[in-house]
Parts: C-alpha cells; structure tokens; sequence
C-alpha cells in the first residue's frame, strides 16, 4: 500500500482515507465487488490511526450505498448501483423565490432528542449525545409542498434559539460561522404512510419523492443530515448529469 497520510495537511484524516477509498473501489480488483477491501483493523495499523478513524471513513462510502459491509465477512463493493452527486443546490425559499411564490411555513420546530441510528452513523456522532432536530413543513398558501427533517452535527453549535424561518445554510454561516460545500444526496420514490398522508394532506399510499441528504463543510466533515418528503403534485427534482470520458 502506497498510500500515507498527511498529518500536516488541514484535511482531517478520516477525510483522506475516505478519498483513498474512493481511488481504491475504482480499480480493477474491487470494483466488480469481487475482492474484499482491506480490513478496518488492517488499514489502520498500516496508517497509523484509530479503527474509528478509519471506520468513519468507510461509513460514508457505506451510507453512499457504493460500498456494503457484511459482519464476519468483509467489506467489497456494491455492484450496479449508480451513486448521482448534485453539482449545485439552492435553498427551497430561494427556488421558490425564483418562482415568485412566497414560502408558508406550516411548521418550524426545534427540539433536543436522541437521534436514529442511521443519523448518529452518517454524522459520525457518538449514540450517547442528543442531537437538535429541526423539523419542516413549507409550502405555499395553495398547499404544502415538502416535510423536513433536519440533524445537526454538535460541532455546528446549535442553540435552539436560531430563527429557522430564515435561509438554513445563510444562518449557519451568519451565526454559526458554518459554511457548507458539499450535499451527498440519496433519492427514491416512496408510499405515503399514514403520517406522511397527514402531514403533507395527501393520499394514503400515494407515491412521494423522498430525499437523504448528508450536507458537508468544506474540510468534508459532516454538518447536517437531512430527510424531506416532497409532494410531487407540486415539486419535482431535476438533476444534471454529466458524462466523464
């Protein structure tokens, strides 16, 4: 293995492991998903770091669902499954700005609670630690449009007091000195439950776009992990793609 880190360098070095893998799962050995990917333990005896270091790195190719890992067995890479990354985002209030629709807020609700595993994992956040969770419905006076919830990572600094009527990313930058530079997002098309129907006033079972998104500071270290629910009769999601060659 060539690879070593630099432990001079302002990149944290989960983050340069996690961009190794990256380089790794693209050759030839592992990228049809038939040879295992080294060992946690391997990798960070020969790095030189802690197994959560190392672990933290292999979480988020894992919750970008391009590599799985299976207990007592190994770690290899996902077959045909295509990961999207989005170029540029904005936020809902300044798409819809945009449009000329000026945004109801149906509900704006801050709270302190114990997260899903799944959020504690995608922050790389320790289960013992309550996490603010900002929930969201917005739309227009005609109907609501989207559900969201938000996780904040600790470090953001998160009071409770914040005006989240306002743009999210302009307030974390403005008070919290925040800035975020990457959204790894995860997009599927699910059926409203019962809570969703009513949430969002639509349907039992009616087809929704749900979004997973993992928002990233520019050091790449985790800032929010967000979940929205999008009433389709009222938003679609475009996405550019450009091919490599």
């Amino acid at each position: 293995m060539d690879f070593k880190l630099n432990n001079k360098s302002p990149i944290p070095l989960h983050s340069q492991i996690e961009a190794y893998l990256r380089t790794l799962i693209k050759e030839d050995e592992y990228r049809n998903g038939n040879s295992f990917l080294p060992k946690e333990v391997t990798l960070a005896k020969k790095l030189g770091v802690s197994r959560n270091t190392v672990r933290q790195a292999v979480n988020t190719l894992v919750n970008e669902h391009l590599i799985e890992r299976k207990k007592g067995v190994g770690t290899k890479v996902v077959n045909k499954k295509i990961a999207t990354r989005l170029d540029h985002w904005i936020s809902f209030t300044k798409e819809m700005r945009k449009q000329g629709i000026k945004v109801v807020n149906y509900l704006v609700s801050i709270s302190l609670v114990a997260a899903p595993k799944e959020v504690y994992d995608a922050l790389a956040v320790s289960k013992s630690k309550e996490l603010w969770r900002l929930e969201k419905i917005r739309g227009s006076k005609e109907a609501k449009y989207l559900y969201s919830v938000s996780y904040f990572h600790p470090r953001v600094g998160i009071t409770g007091d914040e005006d989240f009527t306002t743009p999210l990313y302009e307030l974390l930058e403005n008070t919290h000195d925040t800035i975020v530079a990457t959204s790894k997002e995860r997009i599927s098309a699910i059926k409203a439950n019962k809570e969703l129907s009513s949430i969002l006033e639509l349907p039992l079972n009616m087809p929704i776009l749900k979004r997973d998104r993992l928002v990233c500071d520019p050091g790449d270290r985790p800032v929010e992990y967000n979940i929205v629910y999008y009433h389709t009769d009222y938003f679609t999601y475009d996405i550019e793609i450009k091919r490599e060659f």
